[in-house]
């Protein structure tokens, strides 16, 4: 049977572009596969934040995945900090991804332009041996990302293929990444040409986000000039944008929502776009509310992280012997 992995990192408000590009998805890969899907507070630590934000984000998360339609029962969902195999594993991997490799890792440069040198922190500038430790310890074959982490994937692909080179082919199992066509990525609504990302509360819809906010801020989108709504990125990236949302949510092609919005006024479209986005996120918010008032996650999470670390363990133990490390349960 398939494996298939994916996590979010708690670092921030999750926006409309989260729960489009992953949320949203997370649940059809259920009748597929055996699903893993995993909260990355780990992760989270590479730039500072605060630890109560870290605490609440986490909670959040796990209430969102329940409430996008995650079912514990098909899916086993975990906190990264609650399996230690992840830390182990990363510990060993580390000595088999280069400095050079890691040092020409897109997020790396973009993050650590905005930091002082003495500001940046080893687990920031390792990122991805974590994440390939996280990839590998379930013998994961599909890893659904957005457009940002495929570098990732392909960086625990060369891992891999370097360390079954050297210890057999069997030591790791190969990952492949996996985009949705449609909603990969959304965009800022205040500046089409940035994603959206959680720190615009202008630009971004952010998941709790009361619904009248939801519609103005969809309503005040920056358009384009012209009247036609039509799927154009470089003429046309606000209605493009506005377009994708609408596809993504309504789960049809680009070409069917601009046959349907054939002839609209930019604020007919926008409206409808608004009305749609806010029938999927209304009861959405509403299932996570009582997620997180019962505390219905903290069971879910527990027998998740049993789960994950027994498997886990497998592959750490694997690992360990392939490399030389002296097994003393024996």
């Amino acid at each position: 049977m398939t494996r298939i992995l994916s996590g979010i990192k708690p670092t921030g408000n999750l926006t409309l572009g989260n729960y489009i590009g992953a949320l949203k998805h997370f649940k059809d890969f259920q009748e597929s596969g055996e699903v893993f899907i995993f909260i990355a507070d780990l992760h989270a630590l590479t730039l500072p934040i605060d630890p109560e934000f870290l605490r609440q984000n986490t909670r959040d998360l796990a209430a969102f995945y329940l409430a996008s339609g995650l079912d514990p029962k098909k899916t086993t969902i975990f906190v990264q900090s609650s399996v230690p195999e992840h830390a182990e594993l990363n510990a060993i991997l580390q000595n088999y991804l280069y400095m050079g490799e890691l040092s020409r890792m897109t997020q790396f440069k973009e993050k650590s332009a905005k930091l002082k040198d003495s500001a940046i922190g080893l687990g920031l500038f390792a990122y991805p041996v974590l994440m390939a430790a996280d990839i590998v310890l379930y013998d994961a074959d599909t890893v659904p990302v957005g457009e940002d982490q495929v570098q990732h994937v392909e960086i625990t692909r060369d891992l891999v293929n370097r360390l079954n080179k050297r210890y057999g082919e069997k030591t790791l199992v190969l990952p492949n990444y996996k985009i949705n066509k449609v909603g990969a990525r959304i965009m800022s609504l205040s500046d089409p040409s940035v994603k959206m990302s959680k720190s615009d509360p202008k630009g971004d819809i952010f998941l709790k986000d009361p619904m009248n906010v939801v519609r103005k801020k969809i309503m005040s989108a920056v358009t384009d000039l012209g009247n036609e709504v039509k799927y154009d990125k470089e003429n046309k990236p606000g209605i493009s944008n506005l377009l994708t949302i609408y596809a993504s949510l309504k789960e049809i092609s680009i070409e069917e929502a601009e046959a349907h919005f054939q002839g609209y006024r930019y604020g007919d479209f926008k409206k409808e776009v608004a009305d749609v986005v806010v029938a999927e996120l209304e009861p959405f918010q509403q299932r996570y509310q009582q997620i997180l008032d019962d505390q219905s996650y903290l069971p879910v999470l527990r027998e998740g992280a049993k789960k994950a670390s027994q498997i886990a363990h497998v592959t750490l133990k694997r690992v360990q012997n392939a490399v030389g490390l002296l097994n003393i349960d024996e």
